[in-house]
């Protein structure tokens, strides 16, 4: 046995099975081991940021660490990005990056890197093996790693980076040998401090696993009881919502909708979540958007066991009962194709238990519709990095082979990452996915007008434009074996989506409003 194959038979004992690969040369013996382990899975990606947003996605679904398998520095800096939003997301995530031979790197040959300081911005732990010997223990450490319990911002990406000679010299596979630590829980001290604060004018800010279906019936219990307020973030990494739960809205976007949203709360309890800041600095905004008169009090942090404390906030309080959403399927949508409209469709038609994962653009505007009548667990772009829907779909897909994927997408984020599609019909992934076509980056002149400017100029506006030349979605899709139809209007887009979900595997909708 070589390092390469103790290192991924190792992974395989500590439950860690799913692979997103575009290997290199520095990663053929890693390839050899993959090729001899057939309990490890692998998906083989044609960019690197679709490797690290899809190990997001299975990570966020399945609750262990997906690997990715990377080339050098420069392979690891094409995945960056979605790297950003998965530590912003707490996803566990486990980069393998193959480099040079220890006594190839004085050399200086022309792929050669810092790798740990690429790595750096977006890992909580990084690590360079240095004999084929000691690989399998680093693989044990990594995996340990990504499934501790990091505080925010540092996130669960753990980075191995593994030289050739020692993927190439003997290896040693390790077994499990100690339990990954669980959440730490909430002393009852803060419980019983925080639980009589809890009133009508309280905003409950949840996050973590609060937002799982456990934590939310349970906050439901408690905001039944006080008439308090619940709220997630802007942008939680998942969060289950549908009929049978109550019903949590998020937070806004703009900064003065934020501080309209909580000008009548006295108090801001942080379950989970932290003390909300504007995305952005602007010259008229505060960056803290917690009112004037309004007391932060802490229960948990993200990375604790929030659902637990909230249990014990419910015990104190004699709460019962929560109030479920039960709302009526909508009627299909008529007339102008808009997110709107596109939202009621998909409220119409879609399956329960479906995931949605979103990027940029108007997808999503379907989360209060769908909320109100599928039960689904809603993906978010983390960290403000577009070109994450795509790719997280296919992780959640592969996670979670039963059910219905849907990638709500603008068409200038699903343009950073459109290889995903590829991956979607080489392994046949249900996954449904809907661009919508404005045929520009809207939140940008958005922002622009922001600035106090009254008109766009022409030399501006073409930074903003994706028009000339026209992108052709329906091509683009089938070039990479992916069908597809286009909508113009609502009725044409209902037909469309009733044609995604009786297809087999991926579908493509290009919505264009």
């Amino acid at each position: 046995m070589n390092g390469a194959e103790s290192l991924v038979r190792t992974l395989v004992n500590h439950g860690v099975t799913q692979c997103f690969a575009n290997p290199g040369t520095s990663e053929m013996h890693l390839v050899q081991a993959i090729d001899r382990v057939r309990e490890f899975n692998t998906s083989l990606c044609l960019f690197e940021g679709v490797c690290t947003g899809a190990a997001d996605g299975y990570g966020r679904m399945s609750g262990v660490p997906a690997v990715t398998l990377l080339h050098l520095g420069a392979g690891l800096g094409n995945g960056i990005a979605n790297l950003h939003n998965c530590r912003r997301a707490g996803t566990p995530l486990i980069n393998i990056i193959g480099d040079h031979a220890i006594h190839h790197a004085a050399y200086d040959a022309p792929l050669t890197s810092d790798v740990e300081a690429v790595a750096k911005p977006v890992s909580s732990w990084i690590r360079s093996s240095r004999t084929s010997n000691g690989v399998g223990l680093d693989a044990a450490d990594a995996t340990h790693a990504a499934m501790a319990n990091h505080p925010d911002p540092n996130g669960n990406v753990a980075t191995l980076i593994v030289p050739t000679d020692c993927a190439w010299g003997d290896g040693v596979e390790r077994p499990q040998m100690r339990s990954f630590v669980e959440r730490a829980k909430i002393d009852n001290q803060v419980i019983d401090t925080v639980a009589p604060q809890i009133d009508a004018y309280t905003v409950l800010l949840l996050d973590g696993n609060a937002l799982t279906e456990d934590g939310l019936k349970t906050a439901g219990r408690i905001a039944a009881k006080t008439q308090c307020s619940l709220f997630t973030p802007t942008f939680p990494a998942r969060v289950e919502a549908g009929p049978q739960l109550p019903s949590v809205n998020r937070l806004p976007y703009f900064p003065e909708h934020v501080l309209a949203t909580l000008s009548s709360c006295s108090k801001l309890v942080l379950a989970g979540g932290d003390v909300p800041v504007s995305f952005f600095a602007y010259r008229d905004q505060p960056s803290s958007l917690v009112p004037e008169g309004c007391d932060v009090v802490h229960l948990a942090h993200r990375h604790e066991d929030v659902a637990d404390a909230l249990v014990h906030i419910a015990e104190r309080i004699n709460a019962e009962k929560f109030l479920a959403i039960d709302g009526d399927r909508p009627d299909l949508p008529q007339g102008r194709l808009g997110a709107r409209s596109i939202a009621q469709a998909l409220a119409a038609l879609a399956p329960h238990d479906c995931i949605v994962s979103v990027d940029s653009g108007g997808g999503g505007a379907a989360y209060d519709v769908l909320r109100g009548c599928v039960r689904h667990s809603w993906l978010n772009l983390t960290g403000g990095s577009i070109g994450d829907g795509g790719p997280v779909a296919v992780g959640a897909a592969l996670a979670c082979p039963e059910r219905t994927v849907f990638a709500l997408l603008g068409d200038g984020g699903a343009m950073y990452t459109l290889q995903y599609l590829w991956t979607a019909a080489r392994d046949n992934l249900n996954i449904k996915t809907v661009v919508f076509s404005n045929r520009q980056y809207n939140i940008l002149e958005v922002e622009y007008l922001r600035m106090g400017v009254n008109q766009v100029g022409d030399r501006a506006a073409a930074l903003f434009d994706l028009n000339e030349p026209a992108l052709d979605w329906l091509a683009l899709a089938k070039g990479q074996g992916v069908p597809g139809k286009k909508a113009t209007t609502s009725e044409e887009f209902s037909v469309a989506l009733e044609c995604a979900l009786a297809s087999d595997g991926p579908y493509l909708i290009e919505a264009e409003i």
